[in-house]
């Protein structure tokens, strides 16, 4: 298993990329996942990028960014040819992004039929580069249900096309993660962890709250303290595949909170390969 840490958790921290790698290798993290807007801010200084990154022995896990799918075709490919060569320059072939601003259900087939084309042209771009494209499980997306994300997958149809699977959404859809994997699995190249303390405080995630620098963190909690049950989950999911993970936390206490749930994860290892032996 590979985990990483996401840049987007210190977004409100006078904390600069080199506290924050040496940091996260202290802590026996295997990686950073990069924010777009952090990467495109540091466009300007070219040593920070890959090999800086490896010399902590760190990878960039992912570039998360937010393609503009309803702009026009000419800066939507001008926005994906940035951000590859971003990813380029950081190590990494996955870019994460959303698909669409409503739910499925919300959609009309009209609109669904043009995100899915921009969607083509991504792929279509990025698989020239050997790189992938990520869409995020998320609510008033695309992707906030299985059977949408299944649909969005064989409508758009292609080899660069991939799922960054948050269990946490994917849970608050109303499935259970490990029975979601069972569909999606196959098509899934990273994820998001995190947690909430009940299914009542999820809007503490919407972009408008959890993006602010005075939002609500009511509701937000360790890994291992929530609604969801990552232990069931890792137990059942790492000995099935490769797993490559980051921990997204939006919350106080960043990097108590980030070294905990890490902690808790190498433990689970541990215990697992004991349990084999």
């Amino acid at each position: 298993m590979k985990l990483s840490i996401c840049t987007i958790s210190f977004r409100h921290h006078l904390h600069s990329l080199d506290q924050i790698a040496h940091w996260a290798q202290n802590r026996d993290f295997q990686g950073i996942e990069l924010w777009g807007i952090h990467a495109k801010n540091l466009a300007d200084e070219p040593h920070y990028g890959a090999d800086w990154l490896n010399a902590y022995g760190l990878e960039t896990s992912m570039l998360s960014d937010y393609l503009p799918l309803e702009a026009s075709e000419s800066d939507l490919l001008a926005e994906t040819k940035k951000l590859s060569q971003l990813a380029k320059h950081w190590g990494t072939k996955k870019i994460r992004t959303f698909v669409g601003k409503k739910g499925s259900a919300q959609t009309t087939k009209m609109e669904r039929e043009d995100l899915i084309e921009k969607l083509q042209l991504i792929c279509e771009y990025l698989y020239s580069e050997g790189q992938s494209v990520l869409v995020e499980t998320h609510p008033n997306t695309l992707a906030d249900n299985v059977a949408s994300t299944i649909q969005l997958l064989e409508e758009a149809n292609h080899p660069a096309l991939r799922i960054n699977f948050d269990v946490l959404h994917v849970w608050e859809s109303g499935i259970n993660p490990l029975e979601a994997m069972k569909q999606l699995g196959p098509y899934v190249s990273h994820f998001h962890f995190k947690n909430i303390a009940s299914r009542s405080q999820l809007d503490v995630f919407s972009p408008n709250n959890v993006y602010a620098a005075a939002g609500s963190r009511k509701g937000m909690v360790s890994l291992f303290e929530g609604s969801v049950n990552y232990q069931e989950f890792l137990e059942k999911l790492i000995p099935a595949r490769d797993v490559h993970a980051s921990l997204e936390w939006f919350g106080p206490n960043v990097k108590e909170v980030l070294e905990k749930d890490g902690k808790q994860i190498n433990e689970i290892i541990e215990a697992m390969k004991v349990r084999k032996e």
